[in-house]
C-alpha cells in the first residue's frame, strides 16, 4: 500500500515540474502588439501642437473683399463678352468681259493643240509628197478626233491645192492649212447663245449633259459671262439627283448676285425648272438658267425626265437655247453621249468643256459634223472666267501658230 502511494506522489511531482517549464517558456516569447484603436469622431478635435498646420475653425467670421489687402496687379480680369459679329454676305464679283476672252486664253489653248498643227505643217513640208506622207497625214488628223469624214474630206482638198500651188514655202502652207480647216469649222455658223426672248419672259436656257462633263460648274461659270454682259441671271437647280449639285450652283450664283431657285434633294426636277421660269419673270429677270440632271442610265428615263422638264417650262414660255456639255478629253466616247442627248431634246449648241486639256482638239469638227449645230462656248481651265465663246479663227490661229 505504501508502495502505491509513493508512486503517485512522484507522478504528481514530475507533472508538476512539467507544467512549470512549459509556463516559463511561453512567458518569454514575444506577443504582437494589439490593433490601434478606432478613433472616437464624435471626441471634439485635438488642439493643434506647435509647429502644426492650424486650420482656421470654419465657423470664422468671413470679411468683405473691401477689406482684404490685396496684392498689387491681382485684381480679377473683368470677363469681355464679345458679341458675334454680323454675317456679311460675300462681296458680288465683277466678271471679266467675254469679249476677246478665247484670244486671251488662247496661250493655254496652243499648248494642248500646237501638236496638231505643228504636226500637220511638219508633214506638208516634206519636198516630196508621196502616199505615204499623205498617209500620215489622215493619221494624225484622226488621232485628233477630227473624225474620218471630215479627214478625208481636207486631205483631199490640201492634196489639190498643194498640186496647183507647186512650190511650197511655209508662209504659204500654213495660209493654206489655216483655210481649209476653217472651212471644216463651218465659220458661218451662228455662235450667239441666244438668251434674248421674243416675248415678255427672261431668255430661258436648259442645259443638259452627263454627269462628270463639268454640267455644273459650267451652268455657273455661264452666270458669270451673261452677268459680265450685262444681263441679270435667276438659276434652277433641277439636278436633284446628284448630291451637292444644287449647293454648287447656288455658290456660284451667290458669287455674281444671281438667286438660285432649289429644292429637295431626290425632288421633282420639272417643278423646280418651273418655279424657276416663275421667279425669273417675277423678279424680271433677263435670263433663267436651268441645270438639269445628266443620268445616262436609260435612254427612255432620260427622255422622260428631260421631256418633263421641257414641256412643264414651256407653260410659261419657249425654250430659248438647249446647250449639251461635253468633256472634249473623252473624244469618240462624247460623241456617243451627244448622240443620245440630241435624240431627246432639240440641242441649239454644244458647250465643250476641258479643251486645255487634251490635244484632240479635232473633237470641235467632228462634233459639229455629226450634229449639226454649233460649239458655243469652250471650257479652257478651272478658274471661274474661263469659259469663253467659240471663235473659229483663234481656234485655229492656236493649232497652227503664227
Amino acid at each position: 500500500m505504501e508502495t502505491v502511494i509513493l508512486a503517485v506522489v512522484i507522478a504528481l511531482v514530475v507533472i508538476g515540474a512539467l507544467g512549470g517549464l512549459v509556463i516559463g517558456s511561453r512567458r518569454h516569447k514575444q506577443l504582437p502588439p494589439p490593433p490601434p484603436a478606432a478613433p472616437d469622431i464624435t471626441a471634439p478635435p485635438a488642439e493643434p501642437h506647435v509647429g502644426d498646420e492650424a486650420e482656421a475653425p470654419h465657423d470664422e467670421e468671413r470679411r468683405t473683399i473691401e477689406e482684404v489687402d490685396l496684392p498689387e496687379g491681382s485684381a480679377a480680369a473683368p470677363v469681355v463678352v464679345e458679341e458675334p459679329l454680323p454675317t456679311e454676305a460675300p462681296p458680288v464679283e465683277i466678271p471679266e468681259p467675254t469679249a476677246g476672252r478665247l484670244v486671251r486664253l488662247r496661250a493655254r489653248l496652243s499648248r494642248s493643240q500646237n501638236a496638231l498643227g505643228k504636226g500637220l505643217l511638219t508633214l506638208l513640208s516634206r519636198e516630196h509628197l508621196d502616199e505615204e506622207t499623205w498617209e500620215e497625214i489622215e493619221d494624225t488628223l484622226l488621232t485628233a478626233d477630227v473624225g474620218v469624214q471630215p479627214t478625208q474630206e481636207l486631205v483631199e482638198r490640201l492634196r489639190e491645192r498643194v498640186k496647183v500651188l507647186g512650190t511650197r514655202t511655209p508662209d504659204e502652207l500654213r495660209g493654206l492649212l489655216r483655210e481649209e480647216l476653217l472651212q471644216l469649222l463651218v465659220p458661218e455658223f451662228d455662235r450667239v447663245v441666244k438668251t434674248d426672248s421674243n416675248l415678255d419672259t427672261p431668255g430661258i436656257v436648259m442645259v443638259v449633259g452627263v454627269n462628270g462633263t463639268g454640267k455644273t460648274t459650267t451652268t455657273g461659270k455661264l452666270a458669270r459671262v451673261l452677268v459680265a454682259d450685262g444681263k441679270s441671271v435667276v438659276l434652277g437647280a433641277a439636278d436633284t439627283f446628284r448630291a451637292a449639285a444644287a449647293d454648287q450652283l447656288q455658290t456660284w450664283g451667290e458669287r455674281v448676285g444671281a438667286r438660285t431657285v432649289r429644292g429637295p434633294e431626290g425632288g421633282d426636277p420639272a417643278s423646280i425648272a418651273f418655279d424657276a421660269v416663275k421667279e425669273g419673270i417675277e423678279e424680271g429677270a433677263d435670263v433663267v438658267l436651268i441645270d438639269t440632271a445628266g443620268r445616262l442610265h436609260t435612254k427612255t428615263g432620260l427622255m422622260d425626265e428631260l421631256g418633263k422638264v421641257k414641256r412643264v417650262v414651256e407653260k410659261h414660255a419657249p425654250l430659248d437655247e438647249v446647250l449639251l456639255v461635253l468633256d472634249a478629253t473623252t473624244g469618240q466616247n462624247g460623241l456617243v453621249q451627244a448622240r443620245v442627248f440630241a435624240e431627246v431634246v432639240d440641242i441649239t449648241g454644244i458647250v465643250l468643256t476641258k479643251l486645255d486639256g487634251t490635244a484632240k482638239g479635232g473633237i470641235v469638227i467632228a462634233v459639229q459634223r455629226d450634229l449639226g449645230v454649233p460649239v458655243k462656248l469652250v471650257g479652257l481651265g478651272e478658274g471661274a472666267d474661263d469659259l469663253a465663246p467659240f471663235e473659229p479663227e483663234a481656234f485655229v490661229d492656236a493649232l497652227i501658230g503664227e
